[in-house]
């Protein structure tokens, strides 16, 4: 008898393939329009846009986001090469949802990577809302230490529980229980939506719990709701009406900013290179995720992936060379630098 959540991080991964408009195109970060230094004053060579986070020193701020976890070779396969990238490039990687492990223990192997990147920051993924469906602080202690995690997600999705056929949709009380699960943990806590944006209500009530990390996760790159609409038989087209709901990111980031003496914010949903990583980090993200333009490499190979990490990272110097800023605190909340937001 096959397990359907394991079977599900499958039809996600082809519904991607199949159709290109998963990625909704937004280009919001576009609408920001940025200084140019023709006197910057500096060498390129000597930019440094390493940076730090959850204690650990990073090449330069990229998180490779959530994807995906289970009991099958193309899923091992992508993670593998994530992982190995992740830290022959010495960025973060976060893991897609670990429910799967919890069904089909098998999966577990897919998320046990940190005999591939024994430095660099990995961070653990459960679905928030499963916290009134039966998970407790045991299994996340398990998603913890099955990666060896510097960090425990928990993403927000309501949205995509919505439309998909077999959502979970009961979401009273999951603000408590994320921050009961936090205070006992023993790792970091973040919050994170999957692609339609975190409010300022979302982030004062995080605060609240004690959690400090929020992964804004905007509209304007991969839709779940059209995902799910590919997953639909009974005719309904909800995945296609609600397809571009939510904040853009620029917009979530401006929306937090009065937040960020007190949380550390990561700008994910619709980053397409490194230009749109200087801008977020100029809004006030301290990191910065990208997942769909890593998934069709990490399916051919660990040196595909670190080829478009590389890639990133040139950008993101380039960038910060054209501003004059020789490292990240000269770049981080230097609102200064923006000249138009359209």
């Amino acid at each position: 008898m096959t397990d359907p959540t394991n079977e599900r991080k499958i039809e996600h991964i082809r519904a991607i393939e199949r159709d290109p408009e998963t990625d909704r195109h937004g280009h919001w970060f576009d609408r920001i329009l940025l200084t140019n230094r023709a006197l910057p004053e500096l060498a390129l060579d000597e930019i440094d846009p390493s940076t730090d986070f959850l204690g650990k020193r990073l090449s330069f701020p990229l998180l490779v986001s959530s994807m995906t976890g289970g009991d099958h070779e193309l899923v091992r396969t992508i993670n593998t090469n994530l992982a190995i990238a992740a830290e022959r490039c010495q960025v973060a990687m976060a893991v897609g949802s670990q429910r799967v492990m919890f069904t089909h223990p098998a999966a577990e192997a897919s998320f046990a990577l940190r005999e591939h990147a024994p430095s660099t920051v990995l961070i653990g993924n459960v679905g928030g809302v499963q916290l009134n469906y039966g998970f407790d602080l045991d299994q996340c202690r398990r998603a913890v230490d099955i990666l060896a995690a510097d960090a425990l997600y928990f993403h927000l999705n309501p949205l995509q529980e919505a439309v998909q056929p077999e959502g979970d949709t009961d979401f009273r009380g999951i603000a408590d229980r994320i921050g009961e699960v936090g205070r006992q943990l023993g790792v970091p806590v973040l919050l994170k939506e999957v692609g339609a944006g975190l409010s300022a209500a979302d982030i004062a009530l995080g605060l609240s719990q004690g959690i400090q990390y929020f992964d804004l996760a905007g509209s304007g790159g991969t839709s779940w709701s059209r995902i799910e609409h590919h997953r639909r038989h009974d005719g309904s087209d909800i995945g296609l009406r609600f397809q571009d709901w939510g904040l853009p990111t620029p917009l979530a980031l401006q929306q937090a900013a009065p937040f960020l003496d007190r949380a550390t914010l990561i700008a994910s949903g619709g980053l397409r290179d490194g230009i749109d990583m200087v801008k977020s980090v100029i809004l006030g993200a301290s990191l910065c995720g990208m997942a769909a333009p890593l998934l069709q490499p990490a399916m051919e190979s660990a040196e595909a992936v670190v080829a478009v990490i590389e890639r990133l990272r040139r950008e993101f110097i380039t960038a910060m060379f054209l501003l004059g800023t020789p490292d990240m605190s000269a770049l981080f909340r230097n609102r200064a630098l923006i000249v138009q937001e359209r």
